[in-house]
């Protein structure tokens, strides 16, 4: 273990370390007089060595002269340690069977201390003396040097200056131990908390050398120095470095054993390297599996972290506090804990006021995916880039889930903490999330190129720490001003309440006179298969009917656009459902949507039209793309399709009836009016024709009532409320989550998020669907059944469809209605309005 060697300082400083003649005179002189009896017993071992070995020491000196490589600086003041340097073999030989042979016991007991006090005064610098020496069992090579060196005193000394000397060596063990954390933890790989640590330790251990080299001094110049004396100026020191003893040891023991920092060539490649940190930010590839093996205590450990960051600084309060009944201990941790907090503080300063995250070493508590970015908004149906691009290391959201991710160590068997920088300080822990989004919303204010201008003094002049007042103040108030410059950037600056407004419009339906008017003029278009349709027809069709009126809600009408969905509304949700997504109400209703997605293999051979993709969508830039994004639109897709199929079975059926009016069959199209001498086949044809009249009826007021229900009971009271927390709004956070609530709110009671309701709701919307279309085959039959013309095989097909279609839409109906009862009773509160709407539609079919 090679002892400490302070800097060479320069300047002035310089002229102070000359001595005058006269003090160097007094201090040889001291000197000589402690090694005079010394040299005297060499003298007697080396004439007892010559008589023993004489015959081969003349035969060596005659052969050849071995010359040492080391020449001796005679001075002991310009080099004090040459004395402790063995000249050649025969040097370490002698030294060898001096050790043997040299006892303390003969000698006085004061030249016994004399000797000793100059040996502590070497070991206290961990260096090995003359009897006092390193413990028998000690190996450098083996030993771990954060452990320090035991040393072991010579077993002749005299008892009462032995039990003295004792309870000294441990500050040798301390100082060995110190130095070595400091000179391991200094590695770049350890980070800037742990080289702020080290940096105060060694201010620390500058005072103790400082005190070691007064007391050298006074032992050279003083006879009265003795070893009470140094005994008395020495007592405190050894609890202070036993205190940082203690703390460099659990610092170094918290590693891993596995862990091996210097293992580069065991390193993946920098393409793996990037491929692996991008499947961990998504939550795929091998980080899913990770992530799955962790939940299972199967995942691989924190082996390979380094003790750093917010762990250092979460130990070292944790002993903080467990010693605060120690004034000593509490002072030195406490000065340990600033001083190694500082570049934590900075970084987090830096991050909370201008939203860039520097962490070199990945000690902060945010972490940052930088193969996120916010072009991913323009694709992602999972909203990526506001989740992920920003997290923190121990996993913990704002919605407080608790479930193990992809990316999370484990935490360590000893101490149970995270490692690394996912090791939150306790007292941060109840920050955390305000510093994350305070970075978080400065950072997307930055990427729109906007100039982050700070209402407050700039406070990187001023200095915190952790346990400081002002520190915590200045954290609310970056929060505070972060918040507003970003809810004010998205509420008046991009129009944000105008934009939801344009999307109710065009979406819900809330003045659907244009979606009328489309449906009109692209009627021939919507007919065809969905792969036949053109977009571009339809784009043109839709700018058409929206440009035919300028009024102010029929802003942003640019940003619509005409799109086709791969598959059907229903085949769709049913999927969602089945894998538990959009807020599914029960796990066990996805076997239901299972067995939707078995028989669509089937379907997939019937070419869908173009009325069952028709689809809007709708573009917005950054950073409106956070709140109308991928994931939000998804869900206005859903509610406008739901919509859109309402309104083309309504219009089917309004057609089958203008149809069925206009056909010149008789004066009147119901029995009562006919003549008594009608033929005998006209009451027949006119019972038929009145059942075709009483299902279209029940199936249009069916269809107007679901429409009804959805946009004046669910859309909007929903969007008088969203309107109400939008002016109460006070976070960005709040404002994404009440826009996301309010759609999922409403997918919610317009029955889309349950496979049962779904499933009901499904058969008799395609009941209908289906009925509207056999207008024409229904005009057909009539026109024949009126002429004479048509066969009894006709009359039967005619009546057996007929009873088809009763039967199916009574037995659909009344299922759906138990369903919605059910769930109205139950889970769903808000269907009560459509039971009372359903229940007058079963009534008039009785009484009729």
């Amino acid at each position: 273990m090679e002892p400490y060697t302070p800097r060479t300082q320069t300047g002035a400083r310089k002229k102070n370390i000359t001595l005058s003649q006269r003090e160097y005179s007094k201090i040889t002189g001291t000197i000589a007089s402690v090694r005079r009896h010394r040299l005297q017993q060499d003298d007697i071992d080396g004439e007892l060595n010559g008589r023993v070995h004489g015959s081969s020491s003349r035969h060596s000196h005659t052969g050849q002269h071995h010359e040492p490589s080391f020449i001796a600086e005679t001075s002991f003041v310009k080099a004090p340690l040459n004395s402790r340097v063995s000249l050649g073999g025969n040097a370490i030989g002698n030294s060898k069977g001096k050790a043997k042979q040299e006892s303390l016991d003969h000698i006085p007991i004061d030249i016994q201390e004399t000797l000793i006090l100059e040996d502590l005064l070497y070991v206290l610098m961990g260096i090995e003396g003359e009897y006092i020496r390193f413990h028998p069992d000690y190996s450098p090579d083996e030993d771990d040097p954060i452990q320090g060196v035991k040393f072991v005193v010579e077993p002749s000394l005299d008892p009462s200056v032995r039990n003295l000397v004792e309870r000294l060596l441990p500050l040798g063990t301390y100082y060995t131990g110190i130095s070595a954390f400091i000179e391991h933890r200094s590695h770049l790989d350890y980070g800037l908390v742990n080289h702020a640590l080290c940096a105060a330790i060694r201010d620390m251990l500058k005072d103790y050398q400082t005190l070691l080299s007064q007391l050298e001094h006074s032992f050279n110049t003083s006879p009265q120095f003795s070893l009470q004396k140094l005994w008395f100026y020495v007592h405190p020191t050894v609890h202070t470095l036993s205190i940082i003893y203690q703390l460099t040891l659990e610092l170094g023991t918290a590693d891993d054993p596995s862990a091996d920092l210097s293992s580069s060539s065991n390193s993946p490649s920098t393409s793996d390297a990037e491929e692996e940190a991008r499947n961990e930010a998504l939550g795929i590839g091998t980080a899913k599996l990770k992530s799955v093996l962790s939940e299972n205590g199967l995942g691989t450990s924190s082996a390979g972290i380094p003790v750093k960051g917010g762990e250092v600084l979460s130990i070292i309060y944790e002993r903080m506090q467990s010693m605060s009944g120690d004034p000593t201990a509490n002072m030195v941790y406490a000065t340990l804990l600033r001083e190694a907090g500082t570049p934590y503080v900075n970084m987090l300063k830096e991050w909370v006021m201008t939203g860039r995250l520097a962490d070199p070493y990945e000690e902060l508590m945010v972490k940052e995916s930088k193969f996120i970015n916010r072009g991913i908004l323009e694709m992602d149906y999972t909203d990526e880039y506001w989740e992920r691009r920003y997290t923190l290391r121990d996993g913990s959201t704002i919605s407080g889930s608790k479930g193990h991710k992809a990316g999370i160590p484990l935490p360590r068997s000893a101490g149970g903490h995270l490692p690394g920088g996912a090791c939150i300080p306790p007292l941060l822990e109840g920050w955390k999330h305000k510093i994350l989004l305070a970075g978080k919303y400065l950072n997307v204010i930055r990427e729109c190129g906007i100039e982050i201008h700070r209402v407050q003094n700039d406070p990187d002049d001023e200095t915190f720490s952790m346990n400081d007042e002002r520190f915590y103040t200045f954290l609310e108030d970056a929060y505070t001003h972060a918040n507003q410059t970003l809810l004010q950037l998205l509420l008046k600056d991009q129009d944000l309440i105008p934009r939801l407004r344009s999307l109710k419009r065009y979406f819900f339906l809330s003045q659907s006179f244009f979606l009328t008017h489309l449906l009109d003029l692209a009627s021939n278009e919507l007919r065809k298969s969905t792969r036949s349709a053109s977009l571009v027809k339809l784009q043109s069709l839709l700018e058409l009917t929206l440009n035919t009126e300028e009024r102010e809600d029929t802003m942003f009408r640019e940003d619509v656009k005409v799109v086709m969905a791969g598959s059907g509304l229903y085949d769709w949700l049913m999927k969602i459902i089945s894998t538990g997504g959009l807020g599914s109400e029960r796990v066990g209703e996805s076997e239901v949507g299972n067995e939707e997605a078995k028989k669509e293999q089937k379907d997939d051979k019937k070419p869908l039209l173009a009325s069952d993709t028709l689809a809007l969508d709708y573009h917005v830039k950054f950073p409106l793309s956070l709140v109308i994004s991928r994931k939000t639109i998804l869900r206005y897709q859903l509610i406008f399709r739901f919509l859109l199929h309402l309104k083309n079975v309504e219009q089917s059926l309004g057609l089958m009836w203008i149809e069925q009016k206009t056909t010149p069959s008789s004066p009147s199209p119901f029995p009562s009016s006919l003549p008594s001498s009608s033929s005998s086949s006209e009451p027949e044809f006119e019972k038929w024709r009145l059942r075709v009249f009483l299902l279209r009826a029940r199936m249009l007021a069916f269809i107007q009532q679901i429409l009804s229900f959805a946009t004046f009971e669910v859309l909007e009271p929903n969007w008088r409320a969203l309107e109400v927390k939008l002016d109460k709004v006070t976070t960005v956070d709040q404002l994404l989550r009440d826009h996301l609530d309010f759609l999922d709110t409403c997918l919610k009671e317009c029955m889309l998020t349950s496979a049962k309701l779904l499933k009901a709701y499904n058969k008799l919307i395609v009941t209908c669907a289906t009925f509207a279309l056999y207008a024409a085959p229904y005009t057909k039959s009539a026109n024949q059944a009126i002429s004479g013309t048509e066969t009894a095989e006709g009359q039967r097909r005619r009546w057996e469809y007929q009873l088809k279609f009763e039967k199916n839409f009574d037995h659909w109906f009344k299922v759906f209605l138990d369903c919605v009862q059910f769930y109205a009773s139950s889970e769903n509160g808000s269907l009560l309005p459509l039971v009372v709407r359903l229940s007058s539609i079963s009534r008039r079919s009785t009484s009729t």
